[in-house]
């Protein structure tokens, strides 16, 4: 038996019919399509939609986006909110709509996280040559424009006849069904072709279960993995995003229970452990705790679960400076399982844990000594005094700075809501600050750290989590990227909330350039001044107007205490809604606490101006402390 459609067609019916099942809870693998039409993909993939029909309810519901990146960034927000069970699709035109999916799809597969891309494509006939917007390469007649998303897809395919539909589509979801694949995957798809009839089997429309399973840890690997915690006298273990993506934040829980080891949380895996657990001590790194980095530094075993050891994480290799450190690292995928010359469980994060969990009780149980939790607990202590002072404004009728803007919202939340954020200063401070009071409270995406990401994002994770409070939390600078998507979320009535921080200018990378010699120079939204450099003025500029023209609800906060009724407001409001203030530079006393890590950014090796060369002679003492872990 055959049907008769065409290859966008079958491709939505095909998608339509996919899901994902892990520990007997099924999810559908692509729940929505987001799309922008053009000329590449509006007879096509557009058509097809509009066969199928688009409203919730239908085989294939549909998004309308304003962006292309923008539309890939709300389907990583939503597959990460998913546990990467669930992703959501996005299609394009050629040309300049498929090479906006670049960025999105890099953010995607760093962050190890499922979305599928579907741009149009030249004509595969090719009854007229070039089309438009085609990329004319002399010397390859196969190339176009879409193969700039090969090198950041996971899997990469151009459907140039329908019959080749059929194996393209069964890898493509079965790569981005897979925990250690996963990522962006990208089917580029000829207009022609899109249109283009075939006589399709039945069974390729069968409904299709991929099992996400959990790989257990080799026998060998696990008894060596026992024996070197049970050998360990300062173990610190390192939780990432892993622990999130394979929900096994209660075997982690109770780990750090029966062993008392302490867990420290990268960006991704922050919320692993409540804040409030004895064992969480904050983020680890350049922007984590000092508590968290202390024992890092001191630490005779470092187990990494679920993370993939960036630079942010080891402080650019800096931070772990015991001669004895040894690393133990568990992990679905080998390749990060065998980073820092670590001892490799390659299992699920779960898995791993309860496994690990099992073999430290089988062999007579596993305690850290007592003087070991009881420093680690005083220092969190005093890690958290020192967020009390930065989230406390001395006159609540002064203007914030960024840590009480954090600390009023830290008053105000519950475990329910939902806090998206990527770039800037902010994620820094929410590393060292934020309270997590869930295992998905904290939604920091700083794998790819995309400025524009978190409007977008926060729709995403809104759709997968319907009736909880999301706040995507962004700078000016950020604003300033990737606005649009505010459109899509009053258009959808998607009641995200929007905190918007004007600080004039890029504060994050001003603070970097001045720490390297650069002088803070490009770094300031102001007016050119006489000598050419932008220190005059602030700009004129009215972001919480640009939002409200937008359709957003906008309330203004001038003070510390406007900005606690704005927030509250805000978090009942049942349409999107911003929060606008302007915040205070910071000082010693309200400011976040300084890196308490080091991190390598390069710094000129030769110059005349005073300012480099200082910070040129810090460079070189950090950089005689790095260490291969080999």
């Amino acid at each position: 038996m055959t049907t008769r459609l065409t290859v966008a067609q079958a491709l939505v019916a095909f998608l339509s019919r996919q899901y994902t099942e892990r520990d007997g809870r099924r999810h559908r693998l692509i729940a929505a399509t987001w799309g922008i039409f053009g000329h590449g993909n509006v007879a096509g993939i557009g058509q097809a939609l509009v066969e199928s029909g688009t409203g919730p309810d239908s085989p294939m519901p549909y998004y309308q986006g304003r962006n292309e990146q923008a539309m890939v960034h709300a389907a990583v927000g939503y597959a990460r909110q998913s546990r990467r069970l669930s992703a959501h699709a996005v299609t394009t035109s050629i040309g300049p709509g498929a090479t906006n999916l670049v960025t999105g799809a890099a953010l995607a597969t760093v962050n190890r996280l499922p979305v599928l891309l579907l741009p149009g494509d030249v004509f595969a006939g090719r009854p007229a040559d070039p089309v438009l917007q085609q990329l004319e390469v002399p010397y390859a007649g196969d190339v176009s424009v879409n193969d700039a998303l090969r090198p950041v897809s996971r899997w990469f395919d151009r459907i140039t006849r329908p019959e080749a539909l059929i194996p393209a589509a069964l890898a493509a979801v079965r790569v981005l069904a897979d925990p250690a694949e996963t990522g962006a995957v990208t089917l580029a798809l000829p207009q022609d072709v899109q249109a283009e009839a075939y006589d399709w089997p039945e069974e390729f429309f069968a409904e299709r279960v991929w099992r996400v399973a959990r790989p257990r840890p080799d026998r060998r690997a696990l008894a060596e993995a026992a024996h070197t915690v049970a050998a360990a006298r300062r173990p610190l273990l390192v939780a990432g995003g892993g622990v999130h993506h394979s929900e096994a934040e209660e075997a982690l829980r109770t780990f750090a229970d029966t062993t008392g080891i302490p867990v420290a949380t990268t960006q991704a895996g922050k919320g692993a452990l409540p804040y409030d657990h004895p064992c969480e001590v904050g983020g680890i790194g350049h922007t984590g705790t000092a508590t968290a980095d202390e024992l890092a530094r001191t630490a005779d075993l470092v187990i990494g679960v679920g993370t993939r050891w960036s630079d942010f994480t080891t402080a650019s290799s800096t931070l772990f400076q015991n001669p004895a450190v040894r690393f133990l690292n568990i992990n679905v995928t080998s390749f990060d399982a065998h980073k820092l010359a670590g001892l490799s469980v390659v299992a699920d994060a779960r898995a791993g844990l309860e496994e690990l969990t099992e073999a430290l009780a089988a062999a007579g149980g596993h305690r850290v000594p007592e003087a070991y939790a009881s420093g680690y607990g005083e220092r969190k202590a005093d890690w958290e005094r020192l967020v009390d002072s930065a989230y406390t404004p001395a006159d609540p009728g002064a203007r914030p700075t960024q840590p009480q803007v954090l600390g009023a919202l830290d008053a105000l939340v519950t475990g329910d809501d939902i806090l998206i954020n990527a770039a800037g200063s902010l994620p820094g401070d929410l590393h060292k600050l934020w309270r997590a009071r869930s295992a998905d409270q904290y939604h920091v995406e700083y794998g790819y750290s995309c400025m524009g990401y978190e409007i977008p994002a926060a729709i995403g994770v809104a759709l997968a989590a319907p009736g909880r409070p999301v706040w995507a939390l962004v700078g000016d600078g950020t604003y300033l990227m990737n606005p649009t998507e505010i459109v899509t979320a009053v258009q959808e009535n998607v009641p995200i909330k929007v905190i918007i921080l004007q600080n004039h200018g890029y504060a994050s990378i001003g603070g970097l350039s001045e720490s390297v010699g650069a002088e803070r120079f490009g770094t300031a939204y102001r007016h050119r001044a006489s000598d050419g450099t932008y220190t005059g003025g602030p700009l004129p500029v009215d972001l919480a107007a640009n939002a409200a023209s937008l359709g957003l609800r906008v309330i203004r906060a001038r003070t510390v205490r406007d900005l606690r009724e704005a927030l509250a407001e805000a978090r009942w409001s049942d349409v999107p809604t911003g929060v606008y203030v302007e915040t205070e530079t910071a000082d010693t006393v309200s400011g976040a606490p300084p890196a308490q890590a080091w991190w390598d950014v390069p710094v000129a090796e030769t110059a005349t101006r005073p300012s480099a060369i200082r910070a040129r002679e810090e460079y070189e003492r950090w950089i005689a402390a790095r260490r291969r872990h080999l």
